[in-house]
């Protein structure tokens, strides 16, 4: 052990480990090495120090956030959120030992590794470092390769421990402590920015099903799975963490609460397509419910946020699961007057089903109609019975054609405040010119990509 470790071996592996865990170590060590993401913030009232520190550090792939004024520190720490912060010694307004206790006196830096720079050795000077917090320190005039030394193992050893104390060892998502500690992060930036933060919370439906039918084995593969969907599915700057059982927890900073559900409902589109299989080769197939709410329309706090995912997720679980629903969405069909997003014209059943079922998971609240004297009646005249965003009118109507209703429509002013998206099977040019005329908003012919009318329904709807 000791010659493997004098010729720069990374550890030990038996050769019976099984094939996955050898591949996690592998990973592992990867990522130990791994400075792409990497950043450190440097602190120091001489350009000519953080010149160099920038020049060293940035060959070894690493972000150096420069900071000369130790007045702007704070604001700069929690914006820039680094792996590693480098502070000198003697500063003016605040030196380094001061800002250290700064750091320390918050827990939400506790663990940052922190080293110094100082250009005096003597066992004061040391002590001081040390009892303000400091985990090392490197002598002026500095050697590069000592403080690339001490920089690359202080991370090395901060990321393992972080990863022991910060991951959820099933999905290696952030666990509740880290993530929360992001959340507030986030919101600290929304309140100092006014921007908006937008908080999901997705619950795996039917898990203790799972874990009866397909062994908690099965269960397992299952949340390993949703939580590698979820890294993949979005950005590198937003936060997914696991919380509790098969409930994980998403923010994104700078997203609404409508661009938020549009992304989970294209998410849990591609997990009802996985196919996953138990120990016995049986095939099944899962879905999660969500409650998307938004800072700080829905909470000005995190509390108050997750309250209001929270009710979010519990509407979409009582609804029977399997969709997206956003804070403060009302259940049930419209009432008189009520205002809707979308109201569907079309008596085909099975293909109703499926576009009602799309639209509710994406958060649209809506309205079928399967007659188009019944659409005319209900949408028509002066004091509506329901007004909506955008409705979805197919040509071939019982009581009266699409055509009939969206002339019918446009006569009574309807069509200046609603958009029209027609649906027909025949798609001829001088139907579609007709119901263009008319005033439709847009036209598809059936069969169509339920991803594409989405896309068009939202467009339809923001423009």
């Amino acid at each position: 052990r000791v010659e493997v470790a004098r010729s720069g071996g990374r550890g030990f592996l038996p050769k019976t480990l099984p094939p996955a865990q050898l591949l996690d170590a592998v990973a592992n060590v990867l990522d130990q090495r791994r400075t792409a993401d990497t950043k450190v913030m440097a602190v120091d009232d001489d350009p000519e120090i953080l010149s160099i520190l920038k020049a060293l550090l940035a060959a070894e792939g690493i972000e150096v956030s420069e900071l000369a004024d130790p007045l702007a520190f704070w604001n700069t720490l929690e914006e820039m959120s680094p792996d590693l912060l480098i502070l000198d010694f003697d500063m003016p307004h605040a030196n380094g030992a001061e800002l250290c206790q700064m750091v320390r006196n918050d827990p939400r830096w506790g663990g940052l590794p922190i080293l110094f720079l100082t250009g005096h050795q003597d066992p004061e000077t040391i002590r001081q470092l040390f009892q303000a917090g400091a985990d090392d320190y490197v002598a002026k005039p500095i050697l590069g390769p000592e403080l690339v030394t001490r920089v690359l193992n202080r991370l090395e050893r901060t990321r393992l421990l972080r990863s022991a104390a910060e991951s959820d060892p099933l999905t290696g998502l952030a666990n509740r402590h880290k993530s929360g500690q992001g959340l507030l992060q986030f919101l600290g930036l929304a309140h100092m920015h006014s921007q908006p933060l937008c908080l999901a919370l997705l619950d795996l439906d039917d898990l203790r099903e799972i874990n009866i039918r397909h062994g908690h084995a099965g269960g397992d593969q299952v949340l390993r799975r949703l939580g590698q969907f979820l890294l993949g599915s979005f950005r590198s700057e937003d936060l997914v963490g696991r919380w509790d059982g098969a409930e994980f927890v998403v923010g994104m900073y700078g997203m609404t609460r409508d661009d938020g559900v549009q992304r989970l409902a294209e998410l849990l589109e591609s997990v009802r397509e996985e196919v996953f299989w138990d120990s016995d080769d049986i095939q099944f197939r899962v879905t999660y419910s969500a409650g998307v709410a938004q800072y700080p329309e829905d909470g000005e706090d995190l509390p108050s946020l997750y309250r209001s995912a929270s009710e979010a997720l519990s509407q979409a679980k009582a609804a029977g699961g399997n969709r997206v629903l956003p804070a403060g969405w009302q259940p049930g069909q419209p009432a008189l007057t009520e205002k809707v997003d979308v109201v569907l014209v079309d008596d085909d059943e099975t293909l109703s089903s499926l576009l009602l079922h799309t639209l509710e998971n994406r958060g649209y609240s809506t309205h079928w109609l399967q007659d188009g004297l019944e659409a005319v009646n209900t949408l028509g005249g002066q004091n509506p019975s329901l007004k909506a965003k955008l409705v979805l009118l197919d040509v071939d109507l019982p009581g009266m054609d699409g055509l009939g209703v969206l002339r019918r429509l446009a006569r009574e002013g309807v069509t200046q405040r609603t958009r029209v998206i027609m649906l027909t099977l025949r798609a001829t040019e001088e139907e579609v010119l007709a119901s263009l005329e008319l005033g439709a908003f847009d036209h598809i012919g059936k069969p169509f990509s339920v991803p594409v009318l989405m896309q068009r329904i939202k467009r339809a709807i923001q423009l």
